[in-house]
């Protein structure tokens, strides 16, 4: 009896040990996949050892299930480098077990099948953003909201809160965190669309953020949402929210795109088709979900006709004056790689061991062969045409539903309005200047532009009010810092100057500010990492340090390891982080050398053109390149000096109509050079090296022709470029792009876009200035062509800059206008401003401005100041490009 009992109690524990560790209880079920998950685990931990600590103690919890500890596994296995030097271990789990949670609480939850669940739930990244705890924040605020809906309504309703707490508006390439873009309220639509997957992610829903990375039919590009509903994928615009799924402003031009992707974190098995596969993440293609595709071939070969292997080869379309990879791939043994790409021209490169070559495939090809045997060094020019997709047509609402939408709409921009309405006013930001012995213009700017981050601001000024470097402090953040970073943050970097008065500030006072105290160095977030070194750097090193930049060069070179490969979202690491963790990309790389120097009070900066960190060497009170590579040294210089063509018909821009670009390992890198080449003549200083100068004008259809010039610039050689706008063959050439999805306000309560503005047609945009003659000229002129462009029935747009607007205009008083003229207030210019960008025009008050806008935002007419016969020529337009359609 007594071996009975035993037997029994034995095969109990056994019972009770296998049931522990049954699958029901794993994360990862998959026992193959759960063994490589761990071994990569492994293989980061070693990796991270500099941040032991802080990222693996959370392991030893007491209370840790299984399910936990297989999770963080999977996030550790595979997460970025930045997120493994910036962030801790509690951080991590917290974001685990708010995932657990939303899983349990919906119903839907148990219908996401684990994989789903792994990849589009549980990651805590979307793509660049900086992370916070918006899962947390979100889910309380949806949780109630959402309950008892179907997955498909739940979408719906939760990408119409998005749009209560955010929408539209231009910004930098930096991502705000999702909760500080509820405190701005606004965001561009990268942002927009990391905020709505984190919300959809937060209530459970599989998300991810899927993008165009360039149209080709227009300039831009744009990013939205994938929602996984009920086993199948849907697409919505980000905080645009629509009555269905799969419906939104883009649904038409998407059709037209080349590329549709998304990243995937970790070790992904999903159908699609991969773009790029590494062991920490994939890159998937989905272009296959919006339109018609086809499977483009390349076949590489030497000049004997003989297939190469492992050549790169980069699968580019046209986009801002240059050729953008949307796809990068090696060859196989046979010489092939290919890509599922849309129906247009895509330009080809390929380049292996110092030889390169390419080709263009038009819509109709799907083979094509390059042979690999050019070197750089050939001058030469070449000409061609790049032809874009068709326009198509989308799938349209009922009226009915669109009504009823806008209904919402109104009622959420209601939300947001009040919220954006407790940010302080003007006059309270002028009272807080005189307060506080600040400048009162300043003052307003600084908090005007910080918009939900007032407060911080705010508290910053009056902490700093009477330091002397606080203003072109400021000056040397971007507007976005000032609308997501602490008080605190700061405080930690401006710690100099308190008491100083330079009121009569020199350069070399601006120069301080801007590159020793000022914490904005690239694209990064701001972070307090100034007393961090300030503590950490010992006396006899920062002493050594601002004798000979070597001694800082040096340094970086021993402590930090460069990984090209695994910081994959490329957001970039903290400089405290890469101390710690030794571990970096290159541009974290330089960012930390600019930080490490600056809380050395030694000049150096991020050069805006080349991307390369230089320091300001005292002796000549000139920029030096700073290399770390031993292969890489200070290069000869030559100069270049650009003209306008004077038949060009508009001004040219750069990255509209024209770049500049080096031949650097195989490629040409375009150069940054914006700012530089604004007015003409510019010149430049450059490299001694190859380049290529790219030169397009863009037709309405979208199509381009394109000028490129390959040539080869010699050490102190100076050579003069005049920018010739190459001839399009037929159609309107465009003259600027113009986002149609800028929004106008109507009046205080209705707001649409230019798109809508446009009816499917076109819009006429008029910036006057009612009390003056010339804008009196187009209004009389108008009525002569009433009926045609009431015939045409596109948007008519008369704006008032705010400084032009008197208590007596009234718009009712200019008779025989077309039907459809609408009259607004273009607040402090925005849209002015807008448009004279995009036409690269330095505008003032030469009013009347007149466009003709296409459906595209292409600029194809444009007219400023004193003219007679503007009506005929928007008439002639319309037709022209009716015609070219």
């Amino acid at each position: 009896m007594r071996k009975i009992t035993f037997y029994v109690i034995i095969c109990v524990a056994l019972l009770s040990i296998v049931s522990c560790d049954s699958s029901d209880n794993h994360f990862l079920k998959d026992n193959n996949y759960r063994a490589e998950v761990h071994k990569q685990f492994l293989e980061r931990k070693e990796l991270t050892k500099g941040r032991d600590s802080a990222l693996f103690s959370v392991f030893n919890k007491p209370d840790l299930t299984i399910a936990q500890q297989e999770a963080l596994e999977f996030l550790y296995a595979y997460m970025p480098l930045s997120d493994l030097a910036d962030y801790d271990g509690e951080y991590f789990l917290e974001q685990i077990d708010a995932a657990f949670r939303a899983r349990d609480y919906f119903d839907w939850g148990k219908t996401v099948p684990d994989d789903i669940f792994r990849h589009f739930v549980l990651v805590y990244r979307v793509n660049n953003e900086n992370l916070d705890t918006a899962r947390q924040v979100f889910f309380d605020e949806l949780k109630d909201r959402v309950k008892g809906l179907t997955m498909e309504q739940a979408v719906l309703e939760v990408n119409h809160w998005c749009h209560e707490k955010v929408t539209y508006r231009g910004t930098d390439g930096r991502t705000s965190s999702p909760l500080a873009l509820i405190k701005t309220s606004w965001g561009r639509c990268g942002e927009e669309s990391t905020f709505t997957t984190a919300a959809l992610r937060a209530v459970g829903i599989p998300a991810r953020q899927c993008y165009t990375p360039r149209w080709v039919h227009t300039d831009d590009n744009h990013a939205w949402v994938e929602a996984w509903v009920d086993g199948k994928w849907h697409y919505i615009g980000a905080c645009e929210p629509e009555p269905e799924l799969n419906v939104a402003w883009f649904s038409a031009p998407v059709k037209r795109a080349m590329m549709v992707h998304t990243n995937v974190f970790g070790l992904y098995n999903g159908p699609e088709e991969k773009n790029v596969q590494t062991g920490l993440y994939s890159v998937i293609n989905v272009l296959g979900n919006y339109t018609a595709t086809r499977n483009l071939k390349v076949n590489v070969t030497d000049q004997s006709g003989a297939p190469i292997e492992n050549v790169t080869v980069k699968f580019k379309v046209y986009n801002y004056a240059e050729f953008y990879p949307i796809s990068t791939n090696k060859t196989n043994k046979e010489g092939y790689a290919s890509v599922m790409t849309g129906m247009g021209d895509v330009f080809i490169w390929a380049d292996k061991d110092g030889l390169y070559g390419y080709a263009k495939s038009d819509k109709d090809t799907n083979e094509i062969s390059i042979i690999l045997g050019k070197k750089e060094g050939e001058d030469y020019y070449e000409d061609m045409v790049i032809n874009v997709p068709i326009e198509q047509q989308a799938k349209e609402l009922s009226e009915e539903k669109i009504a009823a939408n806008a209904k919402h709409l109104a009622y959420e921009d209601s939300i947001r309005n009040a919220y954006m309405n407790t940010f302080i006013s003007e006059a309270g930001a002028r009272a807080f200047a005189v307060d506080n012995n600040l400048n009162p213009d300043k003052t307003w700017n600084y908090l005007n532009k910080s918009q939900g981050n007032w407060q911080e601001i705010s508290k910053f000024l009056k902490e700093k009010a009477d330091n002397g470097y606080l203003y072109p402090f400021i000056e040397s953040l971007k507007d976005k810092d000032l609308r997501d970073t602490p008080a605190d943050y700061l405080t930690n970097h401006l710690i100099m100057g308190d008491g100083v008065d330079l009121r009569h500030s020199s350069q070399h006072h601006d120069h301080y500010a801007r590159y020793v105290l000022s914490p904005r160095i690239a694209l990064e977030l701001i972070r307090p990492w100034r007393s961090f070194f300030r503590n950490e750097l010992p006396a006899d090193f920062v002493d050594k340090s601002r004798s000979d930049i070597r001694t800082v060069i040096d340094f970086v070179n021993d402590r930090v390891a460069i990984d090209t490969e695994q910081n994959y979202y490329n957001c970039p690491l903290s400089p405290q982080g890469v101390y710690e963790l030794k571990v970096a990309d290159k541009q974290s790389r330089d960012i930390f050398f600019v930080a490490l120097c600056r809380s050395m009070d030694i000049l150096t900066r991020i050069d805006p053109a080349t991307k390369r960190p230089q320091y300001l060497e005292a002796e000549s009170n000139s920029w030096k390149d700073v290399f770390f590579e031993q292969q890489s040294k200070e290069k000869p210089k030559s100069s270049v000096q650009f003209t306008n063509g004077k038949d060009n018909i508009v001004k040219p821009g750069y990255y509209s109509h024209f770049t500049l670009a080096r031949y650097e390992n195989g490629d040409f890198v375009t150069l940054g050079y914006g700012s530089e080449l604004k007015e003409f003549p510019a010149k430049i200083s450059v490299d001694a090296g190859y380049y290529r100068l790219m030169t397009g004008s863009r037709v309405n259809d979208g199509s381009v022709a394109v000028n490129i010039q390959y040539f080869e610039l010699k050490e102190n050689e100076i050579k003069d470029i005049e920018i010739i706008l190459p001839k399009v063959e037929s159609g309107i050439q465009v003259q600027g792009i113009v986002d149609p999805n800028t929004i106008v306000n109507l009046n205080t309560e209705d707001s649409n876009t230019l798109k809508e503005l446009s009816n499917k047609k076109g819009l006429i945009i008029c910036f006057a200035d009612p009390d003056k003659e010339p804008t009196k000229h187009i209004l009389q002129d108008l009525p002569a062509f009433k009926d045609k462009l009431e015939e045409w029935n596109g948007g008519i747009l008369f704006a008032v800059p705010d400084d032009k607007q008197s208590k007596a205009f009234d718009a009712s008083t200019f008779k025989g206008l077309p039907k459809q003229s609408l009259w607004i207030v273009d607040n402090d210019r925005t849209l002015l401003n807008n448009v004279a960008s995009a036409l690269q025009l330095d505008f003032s008050n030469n009013f009347p401005l007149v466009i003709y806008l296409s459906t595209n935002g292409g600029i194809l007419y444009s007219s400023q100041g004193y003219r007679i016969g503007i009506g005929e020529n928007l008439v002639k337009t319309i037709k022209e490009e009716s015609r070219t359609k």
